[in-house]
């Protein structure tokens, strides 16, 4: 594969940069949030993403019978990585996850309901795998679905849902066949959160940042809002979180965040030396930055993998995805670990403090990249991922 763009590609970068520099806002773009700033939880960041689908880059790889480009994946890689850079909203759930899987399984009816809202950025949706004893093992949900006249009644719970208190549809898996095996008997809803059997209960992360629990009481959700097929939504759980690992988790910020630690070895002293010259420091800063290229590439051939697939009609690129995302996630921790010991104690203090190292980014990205290897399915699951998949070993191995 080619690792350089294209200059038709190159264009598109310089027009979406030349875009978010016309546009830009302190209440839109904050890379302090770090991977949390990609949520679109304020009108702002609403009316941005609004803006974004009127140049019609939103579902740049859709079909142009929904309103896409059937265009390749690297243009939206593009933008969504210049978003991120930025601290900015990103494309992820709606066009990612929820738009193509629509897209692939769901029916006439939510498609027509569905795919022109999330062109035009006009719904939000929150997204419910994980459960009190079902976090980063989707498979193991218990959120009881029954089946009654005319659609089916949910009881139980959710937790980590992020965007539950501001979007407006609970994209949400329960188990509609509790004697089927434990990957079977899960089925895919569409679910309004203004139902009046929903509760939502905040719950404020390390991050500073809020996620949710949600209560099912004995909630109703029609036939029609089932999406595809019975008892297959674990499937469908599984292609979308493969899409997750790679567009919800960008390199830019993390690459960002190595300049700013490069750039205060560059002038930063300890006990009267210069940072860069001690050799034990240099060491580090190169070993990184060869981990940075490593998650660069790693993540192209994300780009790559997928352009193939859609082209050739095959499956999301499941152990690539999950090479990326354990790679770079745990590579982001080891940068916020080296940030916080190169510069020294002044990095304790909070982000945003002028006078500490970095401004202080290195505290908030030691906090917050912990939720990285977490969300999406945690660096454990990727391993066994890519054990199962990529190398064929048994599952009890």
């Amino acid at each position: 594969m080619d690792f350089d763009f294209t200059a038709e590609q190159e264009a598109f970068r310089a027009q979406v940069e030349a875009f978010l520099d016309a546009n830009d806002d302190p209440d839109v773009f904050d890379p302090t949030r770090e991977n949390m700033a990609q949520i679109v939880d304020t009108p702002k960041r609403r009316a941005m993403m609004k803006k974004i689908g009127e140049q019609g880059w939103l579902g740049i790889t859709w079909p142009k019978e929904y309103g896409g480009q059937e265009g390749e994946g690297v243009y939206e890689y593009i933008l969504n990585e210049a978003l991120a850079r930025r601290g900015g909203p990103q494309i992820g759930k709606g066009v990612g996850i929820i738009g193509k899987t629509l897209i692939a399984h769901g029916s006439e009816v939510l498609k027509e309901e569905f795919l022109p809202k999330i062109l035009a950025n006009e719904v939000e949706f929150a997204v419910g795998y994980s459960e009190p004893e079902a976090g980063s093992d989707a498979a193991a949900m218990k959120l009881r679905a029954t089946e009654t006249e005319g659609g089916w009644i949910l009881n139980g719970q959710k937790t980590w849902t992020t965007s539950a208190h501001f979007a407006e549809w609970y994209w949400v898996g329960a188990r509609t066949d509790p004697d089927a095996p434990k990957h079977h008997g899960i089925t895919l809803f569409l679910v309004p959160l203004d139902h009046p059997g929903i509760t939502v209960q905040g719950i404020w992360t390390m991050g500073d940042e809020r996620t949710n629990d949600v209560f099912f009481d004995d909630v109703f959700v029609p036939d029609e809002y089932v999406v595809g097929q019975l008892n297959h939504g674990f499937q469908y759980i599984s292609q979308a979180l493969d899409l997750e690992r790679f567009t919800m988790f960008t390199f830019s910020p993390v690459a960002q965040r190595l300049e700013l630690l490069v750039d205060h070895v560059r002038t930063g002293t300890r006990d009267g030396e210069p940072l860069k010259d001690d050799p034990r420091v240099r060491s580090r800063i190169a070993r990184l930055a060869t981990d940075a290229e490593v998650a660069r590439g790693m993540g192209l051939r994300v780009v790559d993998a997928s352009v193939r697939a859609e082209r050739d009609g095959g499956a999301p690129p499941t152990i690539e995805a999950s090479e990326y995302k354990l790679f770079t996630t745990e590579f982001s921790k080891r940068l916020a670990d080296a940030s916080m010991d190169l510069g020294g104690p002044g990095t304790q203090l909070r982000v945003g403090t002028e006078e500490a190292p970095m401004a202080g980014r290195a505290e908030s990205t030691y906090r917050y990249t912990v939720l990285d290897t977490i969300g999406g399915g945690t660096s454990e699951v990727q391993k066994n991922i890519i054990t199962r998949r990529g190398l064929g070993l048994p599952k009890n191995f």
